[in-house]
């Protein structure tokens, strides 16, 4: 297998915020083979990057001391606040934002979404749909439209995007990578949970 180094251009944003509802217990205390879910992100993100970020309102203890935890700073504002939170702390020209709650992430193709970033602002892939939360964004550029449209009050991720560089990432091309999609799934009710303990034992297996 390859050795994946860290990008000296890239910050890695996980976002750990929202109330699990469906799911009943707080997605990042959720385990999957044993190890938390937060714990299974950071480690593929470590593999990317040094500079490692989760934006959550949990104490700082609950994350190794190489992880930075910051909060919103426009409280009640929604994922897209999130964003904005995870960029506004990162200190590299590039952030990868992922959510807490995507347990496949894949190497090979979020390598790949990075290379494209170098003249975009936003690199986003699309596989059933838009999918902001595994994307790359260039802070520089990005942070201010979101505060524009955190400001008009909208909440949708993808509202700031009109004006900016984006790099859609089409199907066709994330199948080369992960033909099934696999990783843009959540975990977001007890069901997924269990399809995903499914799925985690057959990667372990073979």
């Amino acid at each position: 297998m390859d050795v994946v180094r860290p990008d000296p251009t890239l910050s890695g944003v996980i976002l750990a915020g929202g109330k699990s509802t469906r799911l009943g217990r707080d997605k990042i205390l959720v385990e999957l083979e044993g190890q938390p879910l937060i714990a299974r992100i950071l480690d593929v993100l470590a593999q990317l990057t040094g500079d490692l970020i989760v934006v959550t309102s949990m104490a700082p203890r609950l994350f190794p001391p190489s992880v930075r935890v910051v909060a919103d700073r426009y409280v009640g504002a929604g994922v897209l606040a999130g964003v904005h939170a995870g960029l506004l702390a990162a200190r590299k020209e590039l952030a990868l934002v992922v959510a807490c709650d995507m347990p496949f992430l894949n190497l090979d193709l979020l390598r790949h979404v990075i290379a494209l970033a170098y003249d975009a602002d936003i690199v986003v892939p699309r596989w059933t749909d838009v999918e902001p939360l595994h994307a790359i964004y260039r802070p520089a550029t990005c942070l201010e439209p979101i505060e524009r449209a955190l400001a008009r009050g909208e909440r949708r991720i993808i509202s700031f995007y009109d004006g900016l560089r984006v790099r859609y990432v089409e199907r066709d091309e994330i199948a080369q990578f992960d033909p099934q999609g696999l990783s843009f799934f959540n975990v977001n009710s007890p069901k997924d949970w269990q399809r995903a303990s499914s799925l985690a034992r057959c990667w372990q297996q073979g």
